[in-house]
């Protein structure tokens, strides 16, 4: 089906008795009532003096409010999700660089969002939960601004989300999202996992991130599919959700799936009465051996794909049907795909280079920040910062961030590659390698790992069993033993400043 060009018209395809958003424990929202909500959204944001192209921060925690309310606040404003664990420096920062014109909080709430709010100037609304009118129902309450300079829903190519980049090397990126970039990004989504007005997913991804908010929340809805909203992950309330909502799928970054996969053994029969039809991977690399005992915990297919902010998540992904190659996130889903050498040239199959990518989903480029755009884009692609390589049968696999790519004296090492060598030994559980830095050689490499509940291992066993199947200069150095490995906020690891973290 053709891609909706707003998000008004995405919302518009679900039957209007048919469950939209769940909840635990909430009656469903129907996609009839999704669709007031809206209307009644934009006419309240516009009374607030709120309308198209003004920018509206979200800081609500996880669960169908958060959901309902950025669908409702993207139709016509600018939604700009921020993370609710931010501290008061960070809320100054973002709410000050997005030049929000309102904030959107949960009813009589306080802390460092409301006080860093209330010093920049910025309009404070509540969100009040309408428990009886079924899961994320809500009215805001905000005092009257006047009239809205544009009102009504938005057009496709206004501005519908905004989000940072991640900032781990530089200071944050805006990138603003066209409804027209989140709106395909969700179908090419949808077209992948061939979702229907029958599928329900379990959505534990964080609303303020874009995999969660394009594959777990906006890809089902533009099918008339459902999506049970958690208060956000839990690996030990995983089940009892399963059991609840009764899924057909769900998504998540590696390190939850690593998570669940944990607890699969008290929960067989969980997973024997709520079969699923797929599991979704995306946002980091997953590793090989963790797709395989996914597979046979759930009986499903795993489907990895490739996504960032930039592309409105999706770029690449397995097929559902045909060809899946694990340690691949398989061909272009979406945008189109390449490979680029350091001069710009596109690569032939089989060479590797930077992934780069175009297409309808792909922002238009970062808002006030010319010399990231003049790096970013290239004879109008896209410079993902990926490193990989094309396959002849179109599939991409990545060998690392560019800039997390490990340079041993001239040697560059791709993290991952250790990553997936260490992850095959019995005892280990999970892994992520790093730079070290060396006084001579510049870097060298390290890994912290997790292992097996109940199991033991060496660092000097890890060493031997790296040994016998990596080149020497790739043998990690160094070895960390942890409890559990650093995670960032959407649960993605971190690799950059891990040296630094460890005190080494």
């Amino acid at each position: 089906m053709s891609a909706p060009g707003t998000i008004v018209d995405l919302i518009d395809f679900g039957d209007d008795d048919h469950a939209a958003i769940l909840a635990p424990g909430r009656e469903p929202l129907s996609f009839a009532t999704l669709r007031a909500l809206t209307r009644e959204t934009v006419a309240s944001l516009n009374r607030l003096a709120i309308g198209r192209g003004d920018r509206v921060a979200i800081v609500l925690p996880n669960g169908p409010e958060m959901a309902a309310a950025f669908i409702a606040v993207a139709a016509s404003a600018v939604a700009a999700p921020l993370n609710p664990a931010y501290r008061a420096e960070e809320f100054e920062f973002y709410l000050s660089d997005l030049r929000a014109r309102a904030l959107i909080v949960e009813a009589e709430a306080t802390g460092p969002t409301v006080e860093v709010a209330r010093k920049l100037g910025v309009r404070i609304v509540e969100l009040r939960p309408r428990v009886d009118a079924g899961a994320g129902a809500f009215d805001l309450v905000g005092a009257s601004g006047g009239d809205a300079a544009r009102t009504g829903a938005a057009a496709a190519d206004d501005v519908a989300l905004i989000l940072h980049t991640s900032g781990t090397t530089s200071r944050p990126k805006i990138v603003p999202l066209s409804q027209r970039n989140v709106c395909v990004s969700a179908g090419n989504v949808a077209d992948t996992l061939a979702l229907s007005a029958s599928d329900r997913g379990l959505n534990v991804m964080p609303l303020f991130h874009i995999h969660g908010l394009i594959a777990g929340l906006m890809a089902p809805l533009s099918r008339g599919g459902a999506v049970f909203c958690t208060p956000g992950f839990n690996a030990l309330k995983f089940f009892a959700w399963t059991r609840e909502a009764r899924p057909t799928w769900y998504t998540a970054v590696p390190t939850m799936h690593q998570a669940i996969l944990t607890r699969v053994g008290h929960n067989k029969d969980v997973i024997a009465a709520n079969p699923l039809r797929f599991i979704r991977s995306s946002s980091s690399s997953m590793p090989p051996q963790v797709i395989a005992e996914l597979e046979a915990a759930f009986g499903a297919p795993l489907i990895e794909a490739y996504g960032m902010t930039e592309a409105a998540h999706q770029m690449a992904s397995n097929p559902l049907v045909g060809l899946r190659k694990p340690g691949s996130v398989g061909p272009a889903a979406g945008p189109e795909i390449e490979v680029m050498n350091e001069r710009g040239d596109l690569l032939a199959p089989g060479e590797t280079g930077e992934i780069v990518i175009r297409g309808p989903n792909v922002a238009a480029g970062y808002e006030n920040n010319s010399k990231a755009n003049a790096e970013a884009f290239c004879g109008g692609w896209f410079r993902t910062g990926d490193q990989g390589v094309i396959d002849a049968d179109g599939y991409v696999r990545l060998t690392g961030r560019l800039k997390e790519i490990i340079n041993r004296g001239g040697e560059k090492i791709s993290p991952r590659e250790i990553d997936e060598v260490l992850m095959d030994h019995p005892a280990v559980r999970q892994v992520v390698t790093f730079g070290l830095p060396h006084d001579k050689l510049g870097e060298d490499v390290a890994a912290a790992v997790v292992l097996r509940e109940g199991a033991s291992a060496t660092e000097k066993a890890l060493r031997e069993f790296a040994a016998e199947r990596l080149a020497p200069f790739k043998v990690p150095r160094k070895i960390v033993f942890l409890d559990e490995i650093p995670k960032g906020a959407t649960g993605k690891l971190q690799r950059i400043g891990l040296a630094d973290w460890f005190g080494l």
